[in-house]
């Protein structure tokens, strides 16, 4: 392989290719040896080695798409295939644009005319919608159009609010603005943000970047239904492009291809097979039980080893003990007390290398790469929080199990010597070098992405508690969607309906007094009234049902309120909510106490 331990010379290269982005205090040595045990193992062929019939097939699991297929393949994704094929019976675009803002709205308008470029040199379709046609909606949905210019015109206001008081709050996540609409404003005033880390800062000296309290609460990965995720997800692929827009960055998305792939066993099998396969044993499980064992096994035996993922197990050593767990992990006859700690570390890296599509799929890999050439840590944040919004359910809960992992081998530095630098460097060659990758790159491109993947790492693992949560403004968009749905099903429904609730709520009624009614069907007590004040959290409501029930066998921690209706389909809350707040955006939902449903 090309890859090796003399990588003084490279360094100088490295550095000369990145930016002052890069983290050119880090070990690169590591990553380079890291790269070398990769190739000797057989993790991966290295370039111009021969790797069989096997690495052919790897070879073909990714192609950049023909023109204008990435167009409509991201249309498609966004939800929004009618503007370029109305003969699609799928939901009506108009209510998502509306809820759009000016910098998302632009990168649909991006891709539409992008899209009828390709159509007209290709001289093969009879109509070609006008982009300006998309955005000039019937009488029907003209106030929804004016909901939303409003909305970007107080999003405007907020942004040129925040930018004034910029140096006392340049590491808080404003995140009820729209980030591709905070990345115009700093594009346009040219900030001079002084947050970025310098070249040679040291772990602790990344911005301690922290979220602007949200009295409405923090919505977390796994907070709400299916159906608010979907539009959740359709809104982050449209934000996250129009992020990248403002920076620049065309982000060609690599489209999966199927490869034939084992149905069965533990190591070179989709993340989908092993949860099958997993869930049918244990309903609800999110990682796979082999990966949650080599992280249990690691941390009880202890995590003070020294050089722990950086020092390598035998190699001869590691491929047997991979074919002995192939055969009795399931049985439970595997010899886990004869495992040693740096083997077990080994054997970690070979699953995450060996799954046949990349931890963080082959259509986000660029992006995630990407990320680094945004103008400031704070975009490159919020950049991340996107793409791991974007990531399918089973990628990002395996990625979540792994971050919080390192950070716990980080936290035992003083002892096993292994920094957030050192985990971030040794670990990005097993993260972003999938089966077949190197014979894609050229040496060039492999020297500028050693300090861009390490990086990226090392934000992943430094904020994981600010990435797996949903952005209020992303929140707020789905809000106004819900709303929109609702005025367009149930017009007439809705007027009997609020006919009927003024006849019927008296002034003197406990609702208009600031009472909330929290019911709680899975338990004895059918509801208890609440009076809401200024300072009550849900979590005030939890502990009062709580005292009130004899629910010996309950835990707290496996309750939750949840926000049921109106606005939202369904949503549990953080137990920092302030229930005031929370019910004048939404004084339609209901309030159930019920077991998590995570």
């Amino acid at each position: 392989g090309s890859s090796g331990c003399n990588s003084a010379p490279r360094l100088n290269f490295v550095s000369s290719l990145v930016s002052q982005e890069s983290l050119d205090e880090l070990e690169m040595d590591d990553y380079w040896k890291e790269v070398e045990n990769i190739t000797r193992s057989g993790g991966g062929a290295g370039r111009g080695e021969g790797g069989g019939e096997r690495e052919v097939q790897e070879e073909e699991q990714q192609k950049i798409p023909e023109e204008g297929e990435q167009e409509e393949a991201w249309l498609t994704e966004a939800g929004l295939a009618r503007l370029f094929d109305d003969s699609l019976a799928e939901e009506d675009s108009a209510v998502f644009l509306s809820t759009l803002t000016r910098s998302q709205a632009a990168a649909v308008e991006r891709r539409v005319t992008s899209l009828q470029q390709t159509w007209l040199r290709r001289r093969n379709r009879q109509h070609v919608p006008d982009v300006r046609d998309i955005f000039r909606p019937p009488e029907k949905v003209r106030d929804a159009h004016t909901h939303r210019h409003k909305l970007m015109k107080r999003q405007r206001n907020d942004i040129y609010r925040c930018s004034a008081v910029y140096s006392e709050t340049e590491t808080e996540l404003n995140v009820e603005v729209a980030f591709s609409e905070q990345a115009l404003t700093y594009r346009d005033n040219n900030q001079k943000l002084n947050v970025i880390a310098s070249p040679n800062s040291p772990d602790d000296k990344l911005p301690n970047f922290k979220l602007l309290r949200d009295k409405t609460g923090q919505t977390r990965i796994g907070d709400l239904s299916p159906l608010d995720m979907k539009k959740v997800r359709r809104l982050v692929l449209v934000e996250s492009t129009a992020l990248f827009d403002t920076a620049g960055i065309d982000l060609k998305a690599h489209k999966a291809v199927k490869v034939k792939t084992k149905e069965s066993g533990l190591f070179g099998v989709p993340l989908a097979t092993l949860l099958d396969q997993d869930q049918r044993r244990a309903p609800g499980t999110k990682v796979p039980f082999i990966l949650q064992r080599f992280i249990s096994h690691i941390e009880e035996e202890g995590l003070d080893t020294e050089g722990l993922l950086r020092i390598p197990g035998a190699a001869t050593r590691v491929k047997s003990l991979c074919q002995e767990l192939e055969s009795s992990f399931y049985d439970g006859m595997f010899p886990w007390q004869q495992l040693k700690q740096h083997d077990a570390a080994s054997l970690l890296k070979l699953f995450i290398r060996e799954l046949p599509h990349p931890l963080l799929t082959v259509e986000y890999l660029n992006a995630f790469i990407a990320v680094n050439k945004l103008p400031t840590k704070k975009q490159q944040l919020q950049a991340l929080n996107l793409l791991v919004l974007l990531l399918p359910t089973a990628n990002r809960d395996t990625l979540k199990a792994l971050v919080e992992f390192f950070q716990r081998v980080i936290d035992h530095q003083a002892k096993n010597k292994m920094t957030l630098n050192n985990v971030s460097v040794v670990m990005a060659p097993n993260i972003f070098m999938f089966k077949g990758f190197r014979s894609k790159v050229t040496e060039q491109q492999e020297f500028s992405m050693a300090t861009s993947t390490a990086n990226i790492v090392r934000l992943l693992i430094q904020y994981q508690n600010l990435l797996w949560t949903i952005p209020k403004f992303i929140m707020t968009q789905v809000r106004q969607q819900n709303m929109e749905s609702h005025r367009k099903l149930n017009k007439e429904r809705a007027v009997r309906k609020l006919l009927k609730k003024i006849t019927t709520d008296k002034p003197s009624d406990k609702s208009s007094q600031g009472f909330i009614r929290v019911q709680a069907p899975q338990f004895s007590k059918v509801s208890m009234a609440v009076q809401l004040t200024e300072e009550l959290q849900a979590a005030d409501i939890l502990t009062r049902f709580l005292s009130q029930e004899s629910l010996v066998a309950v835990k707290r921690e496996e309750l939750c309120l949840y926000e049921i209706g109106g606005n939202i389909e369904e949503r549990c809350l953080d137990g920092e909510t302030y229930m005031k707040d929370l019910f004048q955006l939404n004084p339609a939902a209901e309030w159930v106490i019920k077991a998590v449903q995570r």
